[in-house]
């Protein structure tokens, strides 16, 4: 299963894991809480931890080609919720299995 991680660094991570699942919790499976969240996407699925200076996210999708489309989905979600500071996103892949 192709997946990638990217460690994101904010003092928000908490409020931001929260407000993308209250986000999409009308549209897809969600299960979150202030500090570990889950979405199953049709793209695939995103995990979230927060914790005091970062948000790591990891996403997995079926097939490969997705990959960058739900990395880019999942990341300009964000950033719209942290339009006050500038957030980067490396998005590191897993080694094909």
């Amino acid at each position: 299963m192709p997946s990638s991680h990217a460690d994101v660094a904010t003092e928000h991570a908490s409020r931001y894991l929260q407000q993308l699942c209250k986000h999409w919790a009308h549209k897809f499976p969600v299960e979150f809480d202030p500090t570990h969240g889950t979405i199953g996407l049709s793209l695939g699925r995103t995990t979230m931890d927060a914790d005091a200076s970062a948000l790591h996210i990891a996403v997995s999708t079926d097939e490969a080609g997705s990959l960058e489309r739900l990395e880019s989905v999942v990341a300009d979600h964000i950033k719209r919720f942290a339009f006050r500071e500038e957030l980067s996103f490396d998005w590191k892949r897993a080694p094909a299995a």
